[in-house]
């Protein structure tokens, strides 16, 4: 990703022009830090946590030193034995099966609705009904693996949340645990028909993981995460998890890991958390334009936000019939963009001992080889997006023409 503007092109993501706006505010933070030696916990992280819980409509937000131990110390303190399966999308980052195997357990995969990207409720349905079996004391039990299957985690992915309801209904109806995997999702909504209201990334499951990796809609000046949660047992657990498993300090109750956010990381995300709902104002207007831009050209197929959802635009996604041409193409225009994710999870090297095989999610396969990601962020112009639509234009619609001879 790059992290600037130049006059020579559009940057896939712009990460100096913000800073610099609010330069004097954050090293008002970096000044009050070194005035008193307040690096670890203390009230820049207790302002934080408390701020980010009333942004997502949770009662407890338990700041932690990155999305990915976010999302394990969640699965672990929500209730995830090792050796137990927790199901998952093979169209995520990494991070997000890592912290189901740091936590002991097993991941294991359902294919992704095509439209939206995230986790498809009926094929969910499919692998809980046709995949598994209850044994004698009603446990449910991965045919694949013979593990006990207890949580699912939704990945709610490029700033969209995935279809909730559902998804809660079948781990209501199996027992099941449900980690939220918001990472890509700070504010993002979901309109929950069961509930008749709006709610947001994060507030729907029994805990949820939030990432601030530096390019995210809030981002840190480092590595930062979260978990929010509406339950203070949880709460509590995962606190001790983050900081060696004290229940104050020389009383360790469990043995936990060091998992904690820096105080600096904390008053620089206080200061950006003001601004989130702007920038992601700006994301979906962005969002907006680019679908005015590209909707009428042929071969483009745009991002779709159902009518339950309020995306934040994370990632502006197209799919193409040639990915790497465009990919060429806006490069040499001076134009930056970006894949996610080329290589789906259950095909990845690290994961071989699965006994995945190519064909086995068909919908993840196929879109992976089609994604493109525009320039998405704040600051971005209608100038530049005008340009952007048409180079795509340029590149993509003689590939239709000569599709259709």
């Amino acid at each position: 990703m790059s992290g600037s503007t130049n006059t020579n092109g559009i940057p896939f993501l712009d990460l100096v022009t913000p800073h610099v706006e609010m330069e004097q505010e954050l090293t008002a933070i970096f000044h009050q830090v070194l005035h008193t030696a307040g690096f670890i916990g203390g009230s820049m992280v207790e302002e934080f946590e408390k701020a980010f819980a009333a942004f997502c409509g949770t009662n407890h937000a338990i700041a932690i030193s990155s999305g990915t131990d976010a999302l394990r110390f969640a699965i672990m303190a929500g209730g995830v034995q090792p050796g137990d399966v927790v199901v998952t999308v093979p169209h995520t980052f990494i991070a997000t099966t890592e912290a189901i195997s740091q936590a002991g357990a097993v991941p294991e995969f359902v294919d992704i609705d095509e439209r939206t990207y995230n986790m498809d409720p009926v094929k969910l349905g499919e692998y809980l009904e046709k995949q598994c079996a209850p044994d004698k004391s009603g446990r449910l039990i991965s045919r694949r693996s013979g593990k006990p299957v207890t949580a699912v985690v939704p990945v709610h992915l490029y700033g969209q949340t995935a279809d909730m309801d559902p998804i809660l209904k079948l781990a209501d109806r199996y027992g099941l645990i449900v980690i939220e995997d918001a990472c890509q999702a700070h504010g993002a909504e979901y309109f929950s028909r069961n509930q008749n209201r709006w709610m947001k990334a994060g507030s729907m499951g029994r805990a949820a993981a939030f990432s601030f990796y530096p390019g995210k809609n809030l981002g840190a000046c480092g590595e930062a995460g979260a978990v929010t949660t509406s339950d203070p047992s949880l709460a509590k657990k995962i606190s001790m998890l983050r900081d060696h498993g004290q229940a104050k300090k020389y009383y360790h109750d469990i043995e936990g890991y060091n998992g904690r956010l820096d105080a600096m990381q904390a008053g620089f995300l206080s200061v950006k958390l003001k601004r989130l709902p702007d920038w992601n104002q700006k994301r979906r207007q962005h969002a907006e334009r680019y679908s005015q831009l590209l909707g009428n050209g042929e071969g483009v197929v745009l991002p779709y936000q159902p009518s339950f959802s309020r995306a934040i635009y994370h990632l502006f996604v197209i799919r193409v019939p040639d990915r790497e041409q465009l990919k060429d193409h806006l490069g040499a225009a001076g134009i930056g963009t970006g894949i996610h994710y080329p290589i789906p999870l259950h095909l990845q090297k690290a994961y071989t001992t699965f006994r995945y095989h190519r064909g086995d999610f068909p919908v993840t396969e196929r879109i992976a080889t089609e994604i493109l990601s525009l320039p998405m962020f704040p600051g971005l112009t209608a100038e530049m997006q005008a340009r952007i639509a048409e180079q795509t234009a340029a590149c993509v619609l003689p590939l239709v023409s000569a599709a259709g001879r």
